[in-house]
């Protein structure tokens, strides 16, 4: 595949990228989320990839690594926002630990165990906070690349997508999708929804979603210019509340990794939920690095902007040859072969 699957009829002259971060303690439970060492250091990440995109890494520090010996997707964020001369914004949704860089801070809660309590309390009013954004920030850019950060999020995703009624599969970030330990989880946060007639979306996503996911649905309704959600399952989510609101979904950029995995079917999902998605082949299997080779055995596939990054690199004019440039440099800089 080309590098993007398609190259829309889009122009802009100040682009922004942001990245809305948050917790579910889904990612504790084990085998919910490879974004970390173990399940309690998923608690860490979004902070982790926060500061990652915003600071870079400094000198004598290492690249970040999965377990297995993956690149962690900030890495590459960072690397391309340097390319494209974009500063990130960083918003904290609701996050456990205190975020140790400057961020718009909407002062919710991290997100709770659906199966046991509502996930998301307040969605209603973090959505009015999320438009509240959105509407900042309308001066400040014509074309708006949101991402997300949110272990465990592909499970909150599958909660609510089922939740909202389509019968559809979510990404994973271990190279197996675990697709049976989030199918447990979600049946008994559907038994919730439907023994207390949950029906309006953000009321699902109160029951069984994350914090992360009413403030992006705001921020969408609160941005006037071009906006395209950077992830796959998480923000078809996003989409799908939405769309259950009777508002406009944005597109959605998510990776050919994402694409790969056929127990998520993120096309046929895309198809069902009506979004628009595109999707970017960085062509990891031959840059020559094993730490970004994983990508394409199956390994994390996404997150924390990655597929966003890419995909301005390459609407900004930059050649393949300059991403991968751009990308190995940066791990060269911190010794990371």
């Amino acid at each position: 595949m080309s590098f993007l699957s398609v190259v829309p009829d889009i122009s802009f002259k100040k682009p922004m990228a942001a990245m809305v971060i948050g917790n579910s303690m889904l990612s504790t439970v084990p085998g919910v989320s490879a974004a970390g060492a173990n399940p309690k250091a998923t608690l860490m990440t979004p902070n982790l990839d926060a500061e990652l995109i915003v600071n870079g890494l400094k000198k004598g520090m290492d690249i970040p690594l999965s377990p297995r010996g993956c690149a962690t997707p900030a890495t590459i964020t960072r690397a391309l926002l340097e390319l494209c001369n974009i500063e990130p914004l960083i918003v904290n949704a609701g996050l456990v630990n205190t975020p140790k860089i400057p961020c718009i801070d909407v002062y919710g809660r991290p997100g709770g165990d659906p199966r046991k309590e509502d996930a998301v309390p307040d969605a209603h009013e973090l959505y009015q906070k999320g438009i509240t954004i959105g509407k900042q920030w309308n001066s400040y850019s014509d074309l708006l690349m949101l991402g997300e950060s949110v272990p465990g999020g592909t499970t909150t995703a599958l909660c609510v997508l089922r939740g909202l009624g389509y019968d559809v599969g979510v990404s994973s970030s271990f190279i197996k999708n675990n697709s049976s330990v989030k199918k447990v989880i979600c049946r008994d946060v559907l038994a919730r929804i439907k023994n207390d007639n949950i029906k309006d979306p953000l009321d699902i996503v109160r029951y069984a979603g994350d914090p992360m996911m009413p403030v992006v649905a705001g921020i969408t309704k609160g941005f006037k210019g071009e906006i395209i959600l950077s992830g796959g399952s998480q923000m078809l989510a996003v989409c799908a509340v939405l769309k259950a609101m009777n508002k406009k979904m944005p597109p959605l950029v998510t990776t050919e990794y994402v694409r790969a995995d056929t127990v998520a079917d993120i096309e046929g999902a895309v198809k069902e939920v009506g979004a628009v998605a595109w999707y970017t082949d960085p062509d990891f299997e031959n840059i020559g690095r094993e730490s970004l080779r994983r990508y394409c055995d199956g390994e994390v596939k996404e997150g924390a902007l990655l597929s966003g990054a890419l995909w301005l690199s390459y609407m900004m004019n930059y050649s393949k040859e300059e991403i991968w440039k751009a990308i190995l440099e940066y791990l060269d800089r911190f010794g990371c072969k």
